[in-house]
């Protein structure tokens, strides 16, 4: 990273007066540049890096220019992992404005927000504060613009209240300081490529065809409707966010984390379109773990147990049938006419027509056009397409439906090896006033990467650990506590992946199952009170197939 600079020499202390302006009152002569940006579990907006808002732009001006040609509508979705082969998982869903990730199904918010071409987006300016893993998370890019114009001004130091954000910023310093707590970070100026420059302002147009001037080229063809896809419906519902009860993330992703260096379903012929009293210690090894408990309030040393007999989750593994062939055939029924208007969610071709995968993903036992549907929530899909997703993926014998995310069979996660130590003491979280506190301890140590990760035989590190997390002592709070068991049991809240805050590849990141990692100060967004914590955790917790029914297994 760039070393931070510091301000101008002058003596003013004040913020400029409001957010920085948009670019929408632009004078005839000024120029404009474009950001993309997607929606964090805090509901907070984080840019795209410049080159990759560039090839969005470039894909949509291209899309546009192919329209008034030829009269087809605005390209559907867009691969990032084109501009940036870490974003691979990732495509951008332009009618519904929906980031989708296609190896977890995570979907968020995106925008397009257009700066003042003198801006700090015009500039290339990034401001970043340091996060608590040692590396530097951008600011959102208004803040950004607010703070380079402060900064051009010979500010000293700026309040972020008007922009929605608890902190001051020193510039001479370098540090951003919490108000309430004065706990402070510091903070970097740093270049990066400038965003590219556009000529419109306007927000792009979302939703079915209507007479507007993304739905109507010049061509004059009319309105373009829209084919049915299942990525488009109801968009919304995934990516609620909710500010008040913001929690430690991975992230979510979500959106949050990176799992793969290589592309994921890259092979299609058309572009996928997806729209400490008392204490207990699972030592996990490998896929399993083991449990110790300790009385009188003294911490149990992690120990591995060698079973004598297999655990129920090893026997329900076991006899999962892990062939892709088999797995595709166990969870679907081969449909014997495809429907005739539908599209295949996973590579977006007629499903009356053959799978976009007939290339890359050959099966001797299922045809290119062989269509089915799964036998609980009743999506349909080529059979190709599935296999070829269920190939790409952890292949532990459970599916996931890429259109409503229902699970088959037991989904197992990456997780390393390392131990989950749980203890209870008397000290009540704010909000929860009524119980006491439940800590729980992750450790996991640096190693070497499995099959199943991104990189087999490469080193892994383990940055932040062991990692601190708190629940309040209620039932709701133990019944958390449980499926979080389950949950490490089956290698689900850790992966190895790409840190998306220090941006380190190989390296051990949280799995989409949000932990509060300090007991007050929420301020942080990693704190208590969030009287909305304790569901939205459960809510993720089954969005991985760990529900009661677990519980007891």
């Amino acid at each position: 990273m760039a070393a931070a600079q510091g301000a101008g020499g002058g003596s003013a202390s004040a913020a400029p007066s409001g957010p920085p302006a948009s670019a929408a009152g632009l004078g005839g002569g000024s120029t404009a540049v474009a950001v993309w940006e997607w929606q964090d579990e805090f509901g907070r907006w984080r840019p795209y890096r410049g080159n990759v808002c560039s090839y969005i732009e470039q894909v949509i001006q291209a899309s546009q220019q192919k329209g008034r040609r030829s009269g087809s509508g605005l390209v559907s979705s867009i691969p990032l992992g084109h501009a940036d082969p870490a974003l691979a998982p990732y495509v951008i869903d332009i009618p519904s404005l929906t980031q989708f990730r296609q190896d977890t199904g995570t979907m968020r918010a995106v925008r397009r927000h257009v700066f003042p071409g003198d801006s700090a987006a015009g500039q290339g300016v990034v401001w970043e504060w340091q996060n608590d893993e040692g590396g530097w998370s951008p600011y959102e890019m208004n803040v950004c613009v607010f703070l380079e114009q402060a900064r051009a001004t010979n500010h000293q130091r700026v309040d972020l209240g008007p922009l929605g954000y608890n902190y001051e910023v020193d510039f001479v310093a370098q540090v951003q300081t919490n108000k309430s707590t004065r706990f402070r970070r510091s903070v970097q100026r740093r270049l990066d490529a400038p965003y590219p420059v556009t000529t419109s302002t306007t927000p792009l147009h979302t939703g079915v065809g209507c007479s507007c001037q993304q739905c109507w080229p010049n061509s004059g063809t009319g309105p373009i409707t829209t084919r049915y896809r299942h990525s488009t419906n109801s968009p919304n519902s995934a990516t609620a966010h909710q500010v008040p009860g913001r929690t430690a993330s991975g992230s979510s992703s979500s959106v949050g984390f990176v799992p793969y260096n290589k592309p994921a379903l890259t092979g299609a012929r058309s572009t996928p379109r997806l729209n400490a009293q008392s204490t207990l210690v699972l030592a996990q090894t490998g896929s399993l773990s083991a449990a110790l408990a300790a009385s009188n309030g003294v911490s149990a040393q992690a120990l591995p147990v060698k079973m004598s007999k297999s655990s129920r989750v090893s026997q329900a593994l076991a006899a999962t049938p892990t062939e892709p062939e088999s797995v595709v055939k166990k969870y679907l029924e081969e449909l014997k006419g495809a429907p005739a208007d539908e599209d295949c969610m996973i590579c977006m071709e007629k499903l009356s027509s053959p799978s976009g995968y007939s290339d890359s993903c050959p099966s001797s036992s299922i045809r290119p056009e062989a269509v089915g549907r799964l036998r609980s929530c009743q999506h349909s899909f080529h059979l190709l397409c599935v296999l070829a997703m269920y190939s790409n993926g952890n292949k532990d014998g459970s599916l996931q439906c890429p259109s409503c995310k229902t699970i088959y069979g037991e989904k197992t996660g990456t997780q390393p090896k390392g131990k989950m130590e749980i203890s209870t003491f008397p000290q009540s979280l704010p909000g929860h006033k009524d119980c006491g506190t439940i800590r729980i301890v992750y450790h996991i140590s640096r190693g070497i990467q499995g099959p199943e990760h991104p990189n087999p035989g490469m080193p892994y590190t383990a940055r932040g650990f062991p990692r601190y997390c708190y629940l309040p002592d209620n039932e709701k709070g133990r019944k958390v506590l449980e499926l979080l068991k389950v949950a490490w049991k089956r290698r689900l809240i850790f992966t190895v992946g790409t840190s998306n805050t220090t941006g380190e590849s190989n390296t051990v990141v949280w799995n989409e199952i949000h932990h509060k990692t300090e007991m007050d100060s929420n301020l942080s967004g990693h704190g208590y009170p969030d009287p909305n914590y304790l569901d939205n955790v459960l809510a993720e917790l089954a969005a991985q197939g760990v529900t009661e029914d677990c519980l007891g297994q």
